[in-house]
């Protein structure tokens, strides 16, 4: 039951977080109402939970040994971890979160495997930079067709809409597909479940995050760093939704936070980067370094006074 209550833990503060995301700047652009960018979060993070989530949840399980005793330290360390920086109102990373926790078991047992560990902090640094670039692309196309298409008001603002409805729902399947691995891959190592069976847990917890406690970080995304016409919330959501859904599909669980402020950094560049709030990124940016280095202490205090 301990891992039970805290894998629910973590996959609830994980959708408090990192739901903002998928529908901040849709949300901050008055395009599309809170309620409603929860309940679509809710429902397509877990369908990307439950048909894609299996993969990286075995990347995960590969750093290092756990056991139910262990697994339940791991999640409470990383959950404490994205709780705090929620409370604080800043997006934080839940892959991040969990690595850091299963770096400190790993530590504090003597027993990590660090060629895999190299490989998902190799892709941590991809996500943004590769965000940033996609969300320039897109932009610059997207602009082009825009152009090309010239349509009324009356037309541009439902069209924007549903477009911006479409890509944060495709964003929110990307969040559960990649990020449900931090909560099923602990899951599974301490009950016996299958992979698909935690990652269902894993998702309909972080569906009930979305629904209860992920308003302050949606707007700190939406309006916090960049100020976004609708057009601009449009290109940094579907760019997230692409890179992390590619990382879904190779199986390593990533940073939607580091996502979601790459594309937002591509249309600061895009639009000038005395647009960027560089307070806010300071912030944001020792919250990123302070998540793993915080989860890792907590797991390894917790399995050290255990052992």
């Amino acid at each position: 039951m301990l891992v039970f209550s805290t894998s629910a833990f973590l996959g609830w503060s994980l959708g408090a977080n990192d739901s903002a995301n998928t529908f901040g700047t849709a949300v901050s652009s008055r395009m599309v109402s809170f309620r409603l960018a929860t309940m679509l979060v809710a429902v397509f993070a877990v369908a990307g939970a439950w048909l894609q989530g299996a993969a990286g949840t075995h990347t995960l399980q590969g750093l290092t040994a756990q056991t139910a005793r262990t697994a339940w330290m791991v999640s409470l360390a990383a959950a404490a971890t994205m709780t705090l920086m929620t409370a604080l109102k800043l997006p934080a990373s839940a892959s991040q979160a969990t690595v850091g926790a299963i770096i400190g078991l790993g530590l504090a047992q003597n027993d990590v495997y660090w060629g895999g560990l190299g490989k998902v902090i190799l892709c941590w640094i991809g996500t943004p930079v590769g965000a940033a670039v996609i969300c320039v692309l897109v932009y610059r196309v997207l602009a082009a067709v825009v152009r090309t298409w010239n349509p009324s008001v009356f037309v541009y603002d439902p069209v924007m809409r549903a477009a911006l409805i479409v890509c944060g729902c495709y964003s929110a399947y990307s969040l559960g597909a990649n990020n449900v691995a931090n909560v099923s891959a602990m899951l599974a190592e301490g009950t016996g479940l299958s992979a698909n069976e935690a990652a269902l847990f894993g998702g309909l917890c972080i569906a009930l995050g979305a629904m209860t406690f992920s308003k302050g970080v949606m707007f700190t995304v939406g309006r916090g760093i960049v100020k976004l016409d609708v057009f601009a919330a449009l290109c940094t959501v579907l760019a997230l939704a692409l890179v992390v859904h590619v990382y879904a599909v190779i199986g390593v669980p990533v940073s939607t936070s580091q996502g979601i402020i790459g594309a937002l950094i591509g249309i600061g560049w895009v639009k000038g980067m005395h647009t960027v709030r560089y307070d806010m990124l300071f912030r944001i940016v020792v919250g990123w370094l302070t998540t793993p280095l915080l989860a890792g202490a907590l797991s390894w205090t917790l399995i050290t006074l255990a052992l």
